[in-house]
């Protein structure tokens, strides 16, 4: 395996300004000279080189803030809606830092006695790098100050301005997007962003927008979504339609999916757009590895909500089953979609070093259902598991990006599912999508979940968004699709796990002998000789059960009674559309009054 690396450099010029108020109003302290410094096609590469941030394996952790896991952590979104938030306990995020070193380039990159091609191609990755930035701003606060230079101390009137409105910001990114798809070079040094993965990125911003902006009425900017729509499709269109570009398939419907999360070497795949690549042979490398984090003793598991969403094999609807509520961990992944088994921990399960089926643990307060997505089996060697690469961009979001877009026009064909969302579940071994179908016969489940899907395209919208779920699971994008579909009372639902009718024993391998035994909360767990065994001669794993807040290990729903596994119980409730946006720091607004707050923060 070659892969090459961006060398750590740079780091005199891009020193993050510490704060009066913390958004740009300092020089870089230890930069050097612009005047002695932009004067090669080698500046421009070491300075916008210094600037590649791409997210790596530890996006495997961040679905602890959505409904697609559980979490004992003290996550932001959970503590919004368990506590009282406001601007002086919501502080994190209002950071410029990384801005100012974008537009400190921008401000210089034409010093270069180098032609407009090269210039412009740097020009065109800084851009993109701030329109990263500032997406991720808007998410978070929608209004924002737009900063296209650099600020010096002596700018007050820029220093000390209101909020643009989400729509002036929102243009400003999409124009830097479109001069770096216009411009980045398609040949670039490997591990870094090339003109698809600019691409890539602004159909996902385009995407994000225009839902967003259709489904949250307070904004009023609903008459604008199409527009942002039809650029996700024209651009998603143009990376599939450039061939360069095709899903990881070998006919292995059962390991082409998961190979995608542990691969160490994803710079070849084509379905990868963008691989962040790791080498844990490189001195001083960062590793990849979260193994010891999403399994077993981990902060975030799987929730049963998520495992209901996958189809089962033939296609059909899971929660059809009239006795889908009271299945059990065995039965629930019983011919299923193959990427549920390449995602969650599955009975019979082994996990190395081990030769005997997995167990799942049950106590600390989890769904039972682990994690197998981003978990490297099959070896305990820290540098193999240390270099396991990631999938910034995956050809499979744009195909979904795609597909999502035409649909919410109401332009969506058979033909463009069969370009999109069934190679997806091609790819897994699963029947086509038909569109007559969907939107004849829609999910009563998921369009419960959505009620504002509504239309002659909502039996396939629901479709479509059940395929990114599935597809994209475990990955981070389930917060922000909630955020943009205007979700979010979905997230005062509790997680839940398992479901166990009540004490007793209980098969967790899949082979017909029971693994654990569940007891009331007086009874006591026997001596390790005591304990009884099953017919493989294997003793049972105890667990006391009872109702959340006992002194057990196990907290079902009902108690001695059975029902599901929670993991908390306090009440959550999501006020709209409050909690859809974050109030500027307290602090940042007394240096700056200018800073209003905006949907009812305070």
């Amino acid at each position: 395996m070659k892969k090459t690396f961006i060398p750590a450099i740079l780091v005199v010029v891009l020193g993050t300004a510490s704060c009066k108020k913390d958004f740009l109003d300092r020089y870089p302290q230890t930069s050097i000279s612009a005047d002695l410094f932009f004067k090669s096609e080698q500046d421009l590469s070491l300075y916008v080189n210094g600037l590649l941030s791409m997210p790596g394996t530890g996006e495997f952790l961040n679905d602890q803030n959505s409904d697609n896991t559980a979490t004992t952590g003290a996550v932001e979104i959970k503590n919004i809606m368990t506590g009282t938030p406001s601007s002086q306990t919501i502080t994190s995020g209002w950071s410029w830092g990384r801005l100012r070193n974008i537009n400190y380039f921008l401000d210089n990159y034409q010093q270069a006695a180098v032609s407009d091609e090269v210039k412009n191609h740097y020009a065109g990755l800084a851009r993109y790098y701030r329109a990263q930035f500032y997406m991720g701003m808007v998410r978070r606060y929608s209004d924002l100050p737009w900063y296209g230079k650099t600020i010096n101390p002596g700018d007050s009137a820029e220093l000390y301005k209101a909020r643009n409105p989400r729509a002036v910001v929102v243009d400003s990114i999409m124009a830097d997007l479109e001069f770096a798809a216009a411009h980045v070079r398609d040949e670039v040094p490997t591990g870094t962003p090339d003109v698809w993965a600019v691409k890539a990125f602004q159909a996902r911003a385009a995407l994000y927008e225009g839902t967003y902006r259709r489904y949250h009425e307070e904004l009023n900017l609903q008459t604008t979504s199409d527009a942002f729509l039809q650029k996700a499709v024209d651009v998603s269109n143009e990376i599939m339609q450039s061939g360069k570009f095709q899903l990881h398939s070998t006919g292995k419907v059962n390991q082409d999916y998961a190979d995608l999360f542990r691969s160490a070497d994803l710079l070849g795949n084509k379905e990868v757009i963008l691989a962040n690549p790791f080498d844990a042979t490189k001195p001083g490398a960062p590793g990849s590895s979260v193994n010891g984090i999403v399994f077993g003793d981990y902060e975030q598991s799987p929730s049963r909500d998520l495992v209901q969403t996958y189809l089962m094999k033939d296609g059909s609807r899971f929660t059809s089953n009239p006795a889908y509520q009271s299945m059990q961990y065995v039965q629930e992944f019983s011919d299923r979609d193959p990427r549920m088994k390449q995602t969650l921990v599955y009975p019979g399960f082994v996990r190395t070093p081990e030769t005997k089926p997995y167990v799942q643990r049950l106590n600390k307060n989890f769904t039972g259902y682990h994690q197998l997505k981003g978990y490297i089996n099959g070896t305990t060697d820290n540098v193999v598991m240390n270099s396991v690469d990631f999938p910034v961009y995956r050809f499979a979001e744009v195909l979904l990006n795609f597909a999502e877009a035409k649909a919410e026009l109401g332009t969506l064909t058979q033909a463009d599912l069969e370009n999109s969302v069934n190679l997806l579940r091609s790819r897994a071994g699963m029947p086509a999508l038909d569109l007559a179908a969907a939107n004849g016969d829609p999910d009563p489940v998921l369009a419960s979940k959505y009620p504002n899907v509504t239309g002659a395209m909502q039996g396939v919208l629901l479709e479509i968004r059940r395929e990114r779920r599935v597809e994209l699971a475990l990955e981070g994008y389930r917060f922000d699709d909630l955020m943009r579909w205007h979700a979010g009372l979905l997230l005062e639902r509790i997680p839940e796990g398992m479901y166990f009718p009540g004490l007793g024993k209980y098969d967790l391998t899949g082979d017909g002998n029971e693994d654990i035994i569940l007891i009331g909360e007086n009874e006591t767990i026997p001596a390790e000789n005591q304990k009884e065994s099953n017919a493989l001669g294997e003793k049972l794993i105890y667990y006391k059960a009872g109702s959340f807040g006992d002194n057990v290990t196990v907290f079902l729903r009902n108690g001695a009674g059975g029902g599901t596994l929670v993991t908390e119980m306090t009440p959550r409730s999501f006020i709209e559309p409050k909690y859809y946006y974050r109030p500027v720091p307290y602090g940042q607004v007394v240096l700056n009054p200018n800073l209003s707050q905006i949907f009812g923060w305070q």
